[in-house]
């Protein structure tokens, strides 16, 4: 039987999934961050179809959602957003301190995947964690730099006077620029990676991930490790067949 558990990771609320006949031994682990204005509960599909081929998958809340939610005004909280990819990417390291604590990863194996936000902090991860075994990012960027620089036109063009100075946007490309994966391929390291796309995304550019892609084939020896998978005419929503994919592919490679 597979068991839904609420837990904390050093006070990170998250659901964590697993046989419950092996909940206290160790298995292969699959972190999953949801997307922004989501919460960790929007993820349990794909957690329930990983978790029946033996991985232990956690869905954590991040900042300011789910359990964490704090009624934030959508437009302060839309101006929270890299904080809260970059809370993410600290906490990740946290969950995964507590579950090598109590000895629950199987050989290493522990992956990291996401939906858009959550796709961009996976992406973003890879630049700074080399214990992830694979990763799969669903509609998410692993273009930063030019994502942050698309959603400040996209205000901009909506005439919302930014509470941003030159300066502070200069300074926010120039820190994205340290976990933008399209600048620092040679951090793949081989590693299997995973992308879905729908090519009529109208929130995370499409191109971003296929171009990002295409480049990127060339730093692997075994291209079979990355793959992109592109659904024709569909806009901002994960498709049961994309997670019905991403689970058959990680089952090969984690």
């Amino acid at each position: 039987m597979i068991g839904i558990y609420r837990n904390t990771y050093k006070n990170i609320p998250a659901l964590t999934v697993v046989d419950s006949t092996k909940q206290d031994e160790p298995l292969p682990v699959f972190i999953y961050f949801h997307g922004f204005t989501s919460a960790k509960e929007h993820n349990l599909p794909q957690a329930y179809l990983l978790a029946q081929k033996g991985y232990r998958v956690i869905l954590p809340d991040s900042a300011h959602h789910g359990e964490r939610d704090d009624e934030l005004p959508k437009q302060e909280l839309n101006f929270k957003f890299w904080d809260i990819v970059y809370q993410n990417l600290k906490e990740l390291q946290d969950i995964k301190d507590e579950l090598d604590r109590q000895d629950l990863i199987k050989d290493r194996r522990i992956g990291v995947g996401g939906t858009s936000m959550g796709g961009i902090t996976t992406s973003a991860a890879l630049t700074m964690y080399p214990w992830i075994q694979a990763s799969a990012v669903m509609m998410g960027s692993p273009k930063p730099v030019e994502f942050a620089r698309k959603l400040i036109q996209d205000v901009e063009n909506t005439g919302i006077s930014l509470p941003l100075k030159e300066a502070d946007l200069d300074e926010l490309y120039r820190s994205l620029e340290g976990i933008d994966l399209s600048k620092q391929m040679d951090k793949l390291y081989g590693r299997p990676l995973f992308f879905w796309h729908g090519d009529a995304d109208p929130v995370v550019p499409f191109e971003h991930s296929y171009d990002f892609y295409n480049e990127a084939i060339d730093q692997y020896k075994n291209p079979e490790n990355i793959r992109f998978l592109r659904e024709v005419g569909r806009d901002h929503k994960v498709s049961r067949f994309a997670v019905l994919e991403m689970v058959n592919w990680l089952e090969l490679v984690l």
